[in-house]
């Protein structure tokens, strides 16, 4: 770790060097001497030595820069460039969920070669993925998942399906299970736990199963009076509160389908989503509150052309006004039901393929891809939930999302299906308020984007609080940070960071890392289970399994969950067409260069194709582009390219622009980079931002004339052109 080399190795500080971060004198004496004595016991340098430093010496509240002393001086030579930042404690380890399955059947299921749930982990995952139809059995039968009729067959050989079809025969319902008692647990359980922004000194607000089993309920009889057929596709465009989650498993519930927008759209943005998915009605709210301010909502969605929208209050207490004709405020749908049973349903029970939910992906076309989740999707979500975040009954599980992104469904079902508590905070992510309710709620596995935590970290929002209830964190949607996540680590008493890498298409994850191996910083240590992952060589075929290398990432086609169709393209032209044959399958594209070292950890370098993580969004060049070039009539093309800082970290977005003239001066790039940003967030996501424009004679272009971004952005990432942008 090149950065290690800045630091002084552990036996070289002295307690003025401690002193020197701004620590106490006497509080640096005391941790010096502490330091000494984990030295002697385990030397100056390794995994043991830090787990020994994380526990005795480091809390939140002492100054950073002594988290880094500490951390970069134990790893400063150590062989590794991934040295674990959290170690598993096989005390611990025995109790996961893994773990308890593994010390009950290891034996059985690996032979005798069975260890304990840490030194045979890689050997289960394996296991998940040479025999699928043992593993998934195995794991519905420990989640509880109840099938009104059972598959015949886990997987089985469909030449319509690459890799296998799943669940032959299988009926079940979703949401019916994510509303059944789990793990020997009862009715009174919390299910969701939630607060508002500016509430800090309020108590939290509770529901539990039973009552959201008859909200979820009511709301199913509500919908099945508005005369639509079962399967058609009703919309979701508000914020991820209480009231949504509600209304989204009543829809999957009533046997119709959730089509998923995100509520900081344009109108021009909901309109195509809500074209191409042919939706037939849409639940909005009012207004998004942000502290004072009131955000129209619904304006948006009217403005969009929507079809009848049900339209919820931002305030209880202050009623929906100037609704269109046709319209429904919430009270007055749910006034439709039949108040003698509206607080029982009986679910609607389909096939394992049957849609529940369209959620939409940002394509190279342009047009965001449309994709359907089906019966089995929540359970692959659910189960990478049970197996890495070691998620189970009496957690409470937090992770600030919205209902328009895959995470927002994962968020229910990984939760529920599990009998865990979901955790809604209504307002913004970034500031004490939030920090605060993780601490009240109790919060046990907490996950979120990187570009969150660096403002935690710039704000110093979490000072003070107590997050000793949280046991993991999970990380999603851009690369990380390694000091960002040293920082946040710190902030639980060293709990691990479950990196977590996959798509809207897949319904969970294809990498991501395991509360049974040691974790490294802005790393992964495994392919999810039931997931067979190749790297691609410059010959574009797959690398050696323990040969480390670099290169766009494929997936073995036999994916449990995986998506099957696109309403909007060609699936098999979107993920098969132009893959290798490896082992008589044809390989799946998922699109992201990855990166195994000799260690066998994995790192995620941004897109191969033309598409990048903006804040968590997954977004295409090309739709960023068609914006960019109708800002200025100077403006001849441009280039959108996703662009990593230089410490790590999310992807920047950077504009090379052509312009018609070739002289212009620095004051114009500025001023075109506020008329992009004016323009991108107008028509395009008011969270999106442009970090720099940079003016260049012409695009890079192949013989068939496409736009080469693949060499602007290996261009913009070299340290001299920082300066310029």
């Amino acid at each position: 770790m090149a950065r290690s080399m800045a630091y002084q190795a552990l036996d070289k500080i002295s307690s003025e060097e401690i002193s020197a971060v701004g620590v106490p004198s006497d509080e640096a004496e005391r941790l010096h001497v502490a330091l000494g004595e984990i030295i002697k016991k385990h030397g100056a340098s390794g995994p043991a030595t830090w787990r020994e430093i994380c526990s005795r010496m480091l809390t939140p509240e002492q100054p950073f820069a002594l988290h880094q002393m500490m951390y970069y001086g134990c790893y400063r030579t150590y062989a590794s460039s991934t040295p674990p930042a959290w170690i598993p404690n096989l005390d611990e380890a025995v109790l996961t969920n893994i773990g308890r399955l593994l010390e009950k059947r290891g034996k059985e299921i690996l032979g005798s070669g069975y260890k304990d749930p840490i030194s045979s982990f890689s050997e289960f995952q394996k296991f998940s993925v040479s025999d699928p139809e043992a593993y998934w059995s195995m794991i519905f039968e420990e989640m509880e998942i109840k099938f009104s009729t059972k598959s015949s067959c886990i997987l089985c050989e469909d030449a319509s399906y690459p890799g296998g079809k799943w669940l032959c025969g299988a009926f079940l319902n979703s949401a019916s299970n994510c509303l059944n008692v789990k793990n020997g647990g009862s009715f009174d359980d919390v299910a969701l736990v939630w607060r508002d922004e500016g509430c800090d000194d309020m108590p939290l607000n509770f529901m539990t199963l039973k009552e959201l089993k008859a909200q979820v309920c009511h709301v199913a009889n509500a919908l099945d009076t508005l005369g639509l057929e079962k399967g058609s596709a009703i919309a979701i465009d508000m914020p991820m509160n209480p009231i949504a989650v509600i209304i989204y498993l009543a829809i999957v519930l009533a046997g119709y389908v959730v089509v998923s927008i995100a509520d900081s759209f344009a109108p021009a943005e909901i309109s195509t989503r809500l074209s191409i998915s042919k939706t037939k009605a849409i639940f909005t709210q009012d207004y998004i509150l942000r502290g004072e301010k009131e955000l129209p909502l619904y304006r948006r969605v009217v403005d969009a052309k929507s079809p009848l929208a049900i339209v919820v209050p931002a305030r209880a207490t202050k009623p929906v006004k100037g609704l269109r004709h046709g319209d429904l405020s919430w009270d007055d749908f749910l006034g439709q039901a039949d108040t003698a049973e509206k607080d029982e349903y009986i679910a609607v029970e389909q096939p394992a393929e049957a849609f529940t939910n369209i959620l939409f992906s940002s394509g190279t076309t342009g047009e965001p891809k449309a994709i359907p989740w089906t019966h089995a999707t929540p359970l692959k979500a659910a189960a990478d939930a049970w197996s890495h975040m070691d998620i189970r009954k009496g957690d409470v599980i937090c992770w600030p999302t919205n209902l328009g992104w895959m995470m927002g469904p994962w968020l229910v079902y990984a939760s529920l299906l599990n009998g865990a508590s979901i955790a809604l905070f209504n307002g913004s992510p970034l500031g004490h308020s939030f920090a605060k309710f993780i601490q009240d709620a109790k919060v046990t596995m907490l996950g979120l984007v990187p570009s969150i935590v660096r403002a935690w970290k710039s704000t110093k929002c979490t000072a003070g609080l107590d997050w000793s209830n949280i046991r993991c964190f999970s990380s999603s949607g851009e690369a990380s940070n390694i000091d960002d996540y040293l920082w946040l680590m710190g902030r639980a008493k060293y709990k691990p960071v479950i990196e977590y890498c996959g798509g809207t298409e897949i319904g969970g994850g294809f990498v991501t890392g395991s509360m049974l191996q040691p974790q490294a910083l802005a790393a992964f240590s495994t392919p999810a289970m039931g997931c067979h992952l190749y790297i691609l060589g410059s010959d574009g075929k797959p690398l050696a399994e323990d040969a480390a290398g670099i290169g766009e990432l494929a997936l073995d086609p036999t994916f449990f969950g995986a998506s099957t169709t696109l309403l909007n393209a060609n699936h098999y032209d979107v993920y098969f067409k132009d893959m290798p044959i490896w082992n008589g399958k044809q390989l799946r594209r998922h699109g992201d260069e990855f990166e195994r070292n000799k260690e066998r950890y994995y790192r995620a370098h941004g897109r191969a194709d033309d598409t990048m993580n903006l804040g968590g969004i997954k977004v295409s060049s090309v739709e960023l582009e068609r914006i960019f070039n109708a800002v200025n009539g100077d403006v001849v093309e441009t280039a959108a390219i996703g662009v990593p800082p230089s410490g790590g970290g999310p992807e920047q977005l950077v504009v090379a622009v052509v312009l018609k003239d070739q002289n212009q001066e620095k004051e114009t790039l500025e001023k075109l980079k506020l008329e992009f940003n004016s323009a991108l967030q107008k028509n395009l996501n008011p969270l999106f931002k442009v970090s720099s424009v940079i003016g260049v004679p012409a695009l890079p272009r192949t013989a068939s004339n496409k736009v080469m971004r693949r060499i602007l952005r290996n261009e913009f990432s070299q340290p001299n052109k920082r300066a310029k942008f």
